[in-house]
């Protein structure tokens, strides 16, 4: 960001590549990454899970993309919007998508961008194990799913 100016789009993914299927939220941000030019008012972060400090990520963004590998979503993905909320991991060292809007709330003293989640069903989370075939199935259809919530701009 050479203006100083955040880029009007953040796309943030977490998890851990090493952990099989939790590597679904930044396999996600490399490819939708790789296919987007530089001049495409996007940002794309990832990181282990979110933190308070990724409050301050929010600032100056018009949408925000949250993405992770779930459990509990129905296969491939499915699609949240989200409101600020604190909730039972704002004392964790990790945080809710829900509970970082809070941060920023507290933070900012208005209303964060909206926010939309997007859950990628995976089934293994093994420590050294790759994701798995079906779970490489769900990001594909996921990551095509971004790339249209992208262009809406």
């Amino acid at each position: 960001m050479t203006s100083g100016r955040a880029p009007p789009l953040l796309v943030f993914g977490w998890g851990n590549l090493s952990r099989g299927d939790d590597a679904l939220g930044p396999l996600c941000i490399e490819r939708l990454r790789a296919r987007c030019t530089a001049d495409a008012g996007v940002e794309f972060l990832d990181d282990y899970q979110l933190q308070v400090e990724h409050a301050l990520d929010l600032v100056g963004r018009k949408r925000v993309l949250f993405v992770d590998a779930s459990l509990n979503c129905e296969a491939p993905f499915a699609v949240t919007q989200l409101h600020a909320e604190q909730d039972p991991s704002f004392t964790t060292h990790a945080l809710s998508p829900q509970a970082l809007m809070q941060v920023f709330l507290d933070l900012q003293g208005v209303a964060p961008p909206p926010c939309t989640l997007l859950a990628i069903r995976g089934e293994l989370f093994e420590l050294g194990d790759p994701p798995s075939a079906l779970a490489v199935e769900h990001l594909n259809a996921a990551t095509q799913w971004a790339q249209t919530w992208l262009q809406q701009g």
